[in-house]
């Protein structure tokens, strides 16, 4: 795949801002994560392994075994995902630099601060190691400095033991001047594997330069199998014994012979560090001798002359002798025996000083404890104890509480938040705040915010929702329709309208629900149910009207209008109304139909003398 142009967007999600680095697997980009607005390492599978799947297994691997490693060593692992043919790992983006810029640039480093970054290269390690995953490619390439001489680990899970650590061509995974020399064997490779390449990035910070160099891979991976490395103090003539000491035995060829753990190589670091800041030569009982050459046997001494027997005096003699002896010894042992002093609850350096004058050498373990950094919290052996002058004390120090990250609880429910905080062991405190978008019950905030790094015992903040402002409902019925709304909105409610026919009059408002005096959430919606009026009506007097005035008045009552024509002899009548029916001021249901009779004049015919007169036309009844 061609290098990622910038502005371009990752999976619908990460922006591609600038590269920041390259390597034999992937191209590392820094990206804006554009859901959470924060900056990320975006790392990219090269495109001609993503058709490889040896090569997507293990970048897969990667993602899944540091994104289970939660520790402040070890760069947190964000997202994985799939993009243009390729795959991609969205990482903590870490400012500061490499170790191998570091090197390059102010080696050798003092013992001290190389005690120190190791210590912290170990941690994550351990961490690792005791949750089964094995890093397999230590070296300073794969460790950031931050501004503050914190010490984060990359790269974790990128490789398998045995054959699946060479490639196609045979040729050595990884960087050959830190594997051990049972991967460059091919051999599998175990925790013993990562402390021995500590080992060499130890030796590289205090020497300036790696243990083994050459013109090839393969010649380096030798030099690992086979030759011894040059003595630190050869290099540099004001290394402590002690400290080269512990760097020689994490770089012994045999995986059995090195630390057992990350916890035992701290340990022997940290009474290195003892030994450099008391003056003793030596410190804590490191002896050199375990990484010198070894030679021949001593020729074994000849055996005893043969004598005759003696006559029984002289043995008894001799037995009294030596019993005698025996006693002697046993008393100038006991007198050479002297008390360890009790240092339980001194700073770790007035103890020293304490142990070291009375002729003790002291070994010193840092232990996580809520007692103040630097107090001794244990010894061995007791106060009290007899032991021998020059004996070895083994104190443990307080490294504090200790430190964790906080973990992501917004959105999580008070009681799941507080156990996931607690797990962590830091303490919670919570309040409350009305919230329209949070339920009730869960997470809103939390200070300090998730991802923080803080002492354990610290305490976290919790802001809980105790859901939306409640307010409670108004009396709004028999008001009319606009003075119904303005009293609800004022209360912080909305309302929507339910239109029906009923007696009082058009616009009231008949009922509500909620009902007045109802405890509701702010913003809730009370339903109204509005008057349309009644269904029936009076019919109104229309006579003496013309047609369409009459109409248009029986419509405005609700009524439909049917006219019919009726003759009438009185000319004042021609085209009103001269009846209607029903009758005026009947109680009629609206939309009923109302007949009016217009009246159609037509004059009265005279009669012939003797010829009865035409009768008079009745009006219909209704």
């Amino acid at each position: 795949m061609a290098e990622v142009t910038g502005n371009t967007v990752v999976d619908g999600r990460y922006r591609i801002l600038n590269r920041i680095g390259s390597g034999g697997m992937a191209d590392v980009y820094c990206a804006e994560d554009t859901h959470l607005g924060r900056q990320v390492a975006l790392k990219m599978l090269h495109h001609r392994f993503a058709q490889d799947q040896e090569f997507v297994e293990r970048f897969r691997r990667e993602a899944s075994a540091a994104a289970g490693l939660q520790h402040p060593n070890v760069v947190n692992v964000f997202d994985r995902g799939a993009h243009d043919g390729t795959y991609y790992i969205a990482m903590e983006f870490l400012q500061g630099e490499t170790l191998k810029d570091l090197i390059k640039r102010e080696a050798p480093l003092s013992q001290e601060r190389a005690i120190d970054i190791g210590i912290q290269i170990l941690r994550a390690a351990g961490f690792a190691h005791k949750r089964g995953v094995i890093h397999r490619d230590f070296k300073p390439h794969n460790v950031m400095i931050g501004p503050q001489g914190n010490v984060k680990v990359t790269d974790f899970g990128i490789a398998r033991a045995g054959a699946s650590e060479m490639t196609e061509t045979g040729s050595i995974m990884g960087t050959a001047q830190y594997l051990s020399p049972e991967q460059a064997q091919g051999h599998s490779v175990s925790a013993a594997s990562d402390l021995y390449s500590i080992g060499v990035i130890l030796y590289e910070m205090l020497a300036g330069k790696v243990p083994f160099e050459g013109d090839s891979a393969v010649s380096i991976a030798l030099k690992h199998l086979s030759e011894p490395p040059q003595r630190l103090a050869a290099v540099r003539p004001d290394i402590h014994p002690a400290l080269e000491g512990v760097v020689m035995k994490a770089l012994a060829k045999q995986p059995q012979q090195r630390y057992a753990s990350a916890d035992e190589f701290i340990a022997a670091l940290e009474s290195a560090r003892s030994a450099i800041a008391s003056g003793t030569n030596g410190g804590g009982g490191q002896d050199t001798a375990v990484w010198a050459p070894v030679g021949p046997p001593p020729p074994a001494p000849p055996p005893p002359r043969q004598r005759g027997p003696r006559r029984w005096p002289w043995v008894l003699l001799a037995l009294l002798l030596a019993a005698g002896i025996g006693v002697g010894i046993y008393l100038l042992v006991q007198n050479t025996r002297v008390a360890v002093p009790d240092v339980i609850g001194k700073q770790s350096s007035a103890a020293t000083v304490d142990l070291s004058n009375r002729g003790f050498q002291v070994r010193i373990h840092r232990t996580e404890s809520a007692e103040p950094v630097g107090q001794v919290v244990g010894q061995s052996p007791e106060a009290g104890s007899k032991v021998d002058k020059g004996s070895l004390v083994a104190l443990q120090v307080s490294s504090g509480p200790g430190t964790v990250q906080v973990p992501l609880v917004v959105g999580l429910k008070e009681s799941t938040a507080t156990k996931a905080l607690n797990r962590r062991g830091l303490n919670v405190d919570t309040t409350s705040r009305h919230s329209a978008t949070v339920p009730k019950g869960d997470v809103i905030s939390s200070s300090p915010p998730d991802g923080t790094t803080v002492q354990k015992g610290s305490r976290v903040d919790l802001v809980i929702s105790s859901g939306p402002v409640q307010v409670k409902v108004p009396d709004v019925t028999n008001q009319d329709t606009a003075s119904a709304h303005s009293e609800l909105r004022n209360a912080g409610l909305t309302y929507t309208d339910d239109q029906v026919t009923a007696p009082q009059p058009k616009g009231t408002v008949i009922s509500q629900t909620p009902t007045s005096g109802t405890s509701v959430d702010k913003g809730s919606i009370v339903t109204l149910t509005i008057s349309k009026g009644p269904n029936t009506a009076k019919v109104p007097d229309v006579t003496g009207q013309t047609q369409a005035a009459a109409t248009a008045a029986l419509q405005a009552a609700g009524f439909q209008v049917q006219a019919k024509q009726k003759v009438t002899h009185d000319q004042t009548q021609n085209g009103l109304v001269v009846h209607q029916r029903p009758a005026v001021g009947t109680q009629l249901k609206k939309g009923r139909t109302v007949v009016i009779y217009i009246g159609q004049y037509q004059p009265t015919t005279p009669t012939n003398p003797g010829t009865p007169a035409e009768p008079t036309p009745t009006t219909p009844g209704p």
